[in-house]
């Protein structure tokens, strides 16, 4: 590699989370640990460029951000630190994830609260940026970097351990850890630039080893395995395509086959859960590649378990998809006019979904929803398709 800038990025991309983890674990101050992580990131896109990459990034990155924090705590001396710091391994499968997965652990510590879990674990262990994670929870920028902020100090001033849970509180503590990972994979999977779906897909299936009597991490892993199978059939040309519409054959067979085995383990286990649930309805849609249909009746079944488990607006706009493919678009927009109004007005696939049930009863009314759902994306690819659905719909109202 000869590039210092991307030897930079590539060493931030794969072992952010872990030199957080190593730094934090020895003050319990996770903010500290940042800064002094980003000073070392700043001196290398500096160093590096005259004096060449070393040889081990992380452990130069890890070296020089423990000396920043060593010289920052040596100025501060309310901070109680140890100059004994362990010395990091060149990149290993078998170690690299277990201080990430302490890192997150910290996170959904019960004496955090559970509303600032999930983005404190994107931004810690994944590096999200805080306004990014503000515009995934729906809060402005500063309201969340300032919740990150009071989070991290709770951290310090409290002193949670940098350990794994045992057996007794892996329980209570798994699920926002779960929950973050799947968060991560969501907001890049269709917006972002693609690294960090790879990282949370790479952590979903690390958490699935690290956890193989854990049905609920097998689930994420299987399903967010299955989605990932899919990334070469969305969008094309610049164009959004609906998931029972994609080209089969940019599929990717061997992860839709390892879902499926990581599904079937789960299942072993017999402790159903909502993972468990999405990444069946995940595998439903992933057996048209071998039976050439969508078996719509099994989705509308699995989404009427999903909403019995976990009731939530996207799980009630994907059941209402199914049962109107299933039973007709009169059934599935009755499920719609179920949904709370207010939570619906700013969904933008609810919008999009009652369009498509309108399209053929009533293009008008069709028509004014796909407008609705224009006004609400923010993803091009699918702007673009809604706005293809309107016209066409339009020049039949001619």
């Amino acid at each position: 590699m000869t590039d210092p800038t991307r030897a930079a990025e590539d060493a931030a991309r794969a072992s952010y989370g872990k030199l957080v983890a190593i730094l934090a674990a020895q003050s319990g101050d996770i903010a500290a640990a940042e800064d002094a992580l980003t000073e070392a990131f700043i001196q290398a896109l500096r160093l590096w460029p005259e004096r060449g990459i070393p040889d081990r990034p992380e452990a130069w990155l890890l070296t020089t951000a423990r000396n920043r924090r060593i010289d920052a705590a040596r100025r501060d001396k309310r901070v109680t630190f140890t100059d004994e710091m362990p010395e990091i391994a060149m990149p290993d499968p078998h170690t690299f994830p277990d201080d990430r997965l302490k890192l997150m652990f910290v996170c959904a510590h019960p004496a955090i609260d559970e509303a600032i879990r999930t983005p404190l674990m994107l931004q810690t262990v994944l590096g999200v940026q805080a306004a990014d994670i503000a515009r995934i929870f729906h809060l402005p920028p500063a309201t969340m970097a300032q919740r990150l902020v009071r989070v991290k100090r709770k951290i310090k001033d409290t002193r949670i351990p940098f350990t794994l849970p045992d057996d007794v509180d892996l329980p209570d503590r798994i699920g926002a850890l779960l929950d973050a990972v799947y968060a991560a994979f969501a907001v890049d999977w269709q917006e972002g630039a693609g690294d960090l779906s790879h990282e949370a897909h790479f952590l979903a299936t690390t958490l699935a080893d690290l956890l193989p009597d854990n049905a609920e991490a097998l689930g994420l892993a299987a399903l967010i395995t299955f989605v990932e199978a899919r990334r070469d059939a969305s969008p094309v040309d610049g164009v959004y395509v609906p998931l029972p519409d994609q080209d089969i054959g940019l599929w990717n067979t061997d992860l839709i086959d390892h879902a499926a085995l990581l599904l079937t383990r789960a299942s072993a286990l017999q402790a159903p859960g909502r993972l468990q649930l999405e990444a069946a309805i995940q595998a439903v849609h992933a057996e048209r590649h071998v039976t050439g249909v969508t078996n719509w009746r099994a989705l509308s079944q699995l989404y009427a378990g999903l909403m019995q488990i976990t009731p939530s607006l996207g799980a009630a706009v994907g059941r209402a998809v199914a049962v109107g493919e299933d039973a007709g678009a009169l059934e599935g927009l009755r499920l719609l006019d179920l949904i709370d109004a207010d939570a619906a007005e700013a969904f933008q696939p609810y919008w999009a979904t009652r369009a498509h049930l309108l399209a053929a009863s009533a293009p008008q009314e069709a028509a004014e929803a796909y407008s609705r759902a224009i006004e609400l994306s923010t993803y091009a690819p699918a702007t673009a398709w809604l706005e293809a659905r309107r016209t066409a719909l339009r020049s039949r109202l001619l």
